[in-house]
């Protein structure tokens, strides 16, 4: 896979493409930019099946499926948010494989124990759904592009491994 700077999109479309799979995205704080990332590459929309935006708790609730309740205990940006944005994503979409992010692009956001550029990161497949943590140190642009990548890195990750 490229480093952290460079876009893995060309390289994980080829893969999905050659094993048959196919991908959705359900994105918060990135708006809109894993997707941007993964149509910039031609040839995307023989895997890429699309995205949910799911900026507000009402679209994550009522589209995707994220439990009101979950969100109330743990907060929106929270690995269990991160978690169900993926599975709902995946279900909603009907992809094999869905990645999902929530987090605190800043400059404002922050709260007691969540700082900007906490992120977190789902990712829901046939074997599972799972969730990571990172926190970015960039300007709010910075934050959402490493997130963004950190996302399209992880399938790329998991594709070389399953």
């Amino acid at each position: 896979m490229k480093t952290v700077m460079e876009n893995p999109a060309p390289e994980i479309i080829e893969i999905m493409c050659q094993r048959g799979l196919t991908l959705g995205v359900v994105e918060s704080a990135t708006g809109g930019l894993i997707s941007h990332l993964i149509t910039d590459v031609p040839g995307c929309s023989a895997v890429y099946q699309g995205s949910i935006t799911s900026y507000s708790n009402d679209v994550k609730i009522n589209v995707v499926g994220v439990k009101a309740a979950t969100i109330e205990k743990y907060g929106a940006v929270s690995a269990a948010v991160a978690r169900q944005m993926a599975a709902g994503g995946r279900k909603v979409l009907g992809v094999d494989i869905c990645v999902a992010d929530t987090g605190i692009a800043g400059p404002a956001g922050a709260t007691p124990g969540k700082p900007v550029g906490l992120f977190y990161l789902g990712l829901s497949c046939a074997s599972g759904t799972y969730s990571r943590k990172h926190i970015f140190h960039g300007t709010r642009e910075e934050n959402k592009r490493s997130a963004a990548l950190a996302a399209l890195g992880w399938v790329g990750e998991w594709l070389l491994h399953n």
